[in-house]
């Protein structure tokens, strides 16, 4: 794993507790929000924006249903981003 991937994985992954209001250790890669963290639409959506801002992306609102989890989330961005 390069430095690079590790930042961005920390970045997308602080956005993410931020958003759901948890602490870092209580997320997974596959730990899914809405089932686990009470993740609800609007959160999505938050998540959403959240990234595209940090990132300098747009992301398709049709993706949300692939962000379901951490590692769902940088998928999304890295196709985004063109990593």
């Amino acid at each position: 794993m390069t430095s690079s991937h590790e930042v961005r994985v920390s970045k997308i992954k602080d956005i993410v507790c931020e958003i759901l209001e948890i602490e870092e250790d209580e997320v997974t890669e596959t730990s899914l929000f809405k089932e686990e963290h009470d993740a609800d639409s609007l959160r999505a959506i938050e998540i959403l924006a959240g990234l595209e801002k940090e990132f300098s992306i747009t992301i398709d609102q049709a993706e949300l249903s692939r962000m379901v989890h951490l590692k769902g989330v940088y998928e999304v961005v890295a196709e985004s981003a063109g990593w």
